[in-house]
């Protein structure tokens, strides 16, 4: 306790994303009671024990042995998996046939990919929840997992972005738009979204993901990490950096891109009353679903730092589920956008000929 403490008042200290634990010895199978662990503990043979965490705030073991964990997120995680696996698969046979054709199948294909691999890690995390938050799959698939699932959250956060950059180019600067190779541009930055957020999953690859907890008999995945390991000091300036660059960034530019969207139409002559509409529907869902994920997991860090409170990444992980249900909204966004009366834009050029622009 004296040694967290004094971790929490150093200015320079910082905690990972998760909650926090400090590292003990640890028999397997768990004893049943304290004492009983005490009194093998000693006599066992260093063979024998593994280390453990002990953990350091009754909230967090609330969390995890809670209905909101073990049931509410888990319950929300296979309402996503019903809906998106299929929903997705259906989006990727549609347009697969068009991704040389036509640029925007390009972004398209890109967004369902990362949104189908989001769901597929869903189904061990569904799991794990369901099971009281005790992790039977092993520190490898645990590595994996947290990588893909956050991974890909950050990939289609970005790809969305992307999506309503190609959009505001079509209806802002139209004439730029109409001179740039839209293919290509597209495919550029749909790998560069892909390779940026797979070197940035290293680190989750590279720690130690899985913790036991003998006060509650379970093995943990991401969800508790040591505070009194040096090595997991980075983790905190690292998540820092994924959140300003998976959430915040993205966040920003989708609204910036749909608001001069929306204000440039609403100052043209055509109606695009029903164009408007779809616009302003997929970026209030993106507001919506990644939002408070950005704002509490932001918010996070600030109480870490200052206070050393934790329990911010309970409410960090509601959030989260919001971020998962896009995954499989996005095939019926796509099926707006692609049906609206405004999918394609007409522009008189100086020389009286009409410019049609695809969004």
């Amino acid at each position: 306790n004296k040694t967290a403490k004094e971790r929490r008042n150093m200015t320079g200290f910082i905690n990972p994303r998760t909650f926090r634990g400090q590292s003990i010895p640890v028999q397997f199978p768990f004893p049943p009671n304290p004492t009983e662990t005490q009194t093998r503990l000693s006599s066992s043979s260093s063979s024998e024990v593994e280390t453990g965490l002990r953990l350091l705030s009754n909230g967090t073991a609330l969390y995890l042995k809670g209905p909101l964990s073990t049931r509410a997120i888990p319950a929300v995680y296979i309402m996503a998996i019903l809906i998106g696996i299929p929903a997705n698969v259906a989006i990727l046979v549609m347009i697969g046939a068009k991704v040389r054709t036509v640029s925007s199948a390009i972004l398209y294909c890109s967004l369902a990919t990362s949104d189908l691999l989001l769901l597929l890690s869903l189904l061990l995390k569904m799991h794990y929840h369901f099971a009281g938050n005790d992790w039977t799959f092993g520190e490898v698939v645990c590595r994996l997992t947290t990588a893909c699932f956050y991974g890909n959250l950050y990939c289609s956060a970005h790809t969305l972005a992307c999506i309503s950059v190609k959009r505001y180019l079509a209806v802002v600067h139209p004439f730029f738009y109409k001179s740039l190779p839209k293919r290509s541009c597209t495919a550029w930055a749909s790998l560069a979204v892909w390779v940026v957020f797979s070197i940035a999953m290293v680190p989750e690859l590279l720690v130690r993901q899985t913790y036991s907890i003998p006060q509650l008999g379970i093995t943990t995945c991401h969800d508790v990490l040591p505070v009194n390991e040096s090595s997991y000091d980075f983790l905190l300036y690292y998540n820092l950096g994924l959140t300003l660059l998976g959430f915040l960034l993205p966040l920003l530019v989708t609204a910036a891109c749909y608001i001069s969207i929306v204000w440039q139409l609403n100052h043209s002559h055509h109606d695009w009353s029903l164009y408007i509409k779809a616009s302003t529907l997929v970026f209030f869902i993106f507001v919506l679903c990644f939002g408070p994920s950005s704002f509490i997991h932001f918010m996070h860090y600030v109480r870490l730092y200052s206070s050393g409170a934790e329990n911010f990444y309970a409410y960090f992980n509601v959030a989260v589920c919001l971020c998962c249900l896009h995954s499989c909204l996005d095939p019926f966004l796509f099926v707006v956008m692609s049906r609206t009366a405004g999918a394609k834009l007409y522009f008189m050029t100086r020389k009286g000929k009409t410019l049609s622009i695809s969004t």
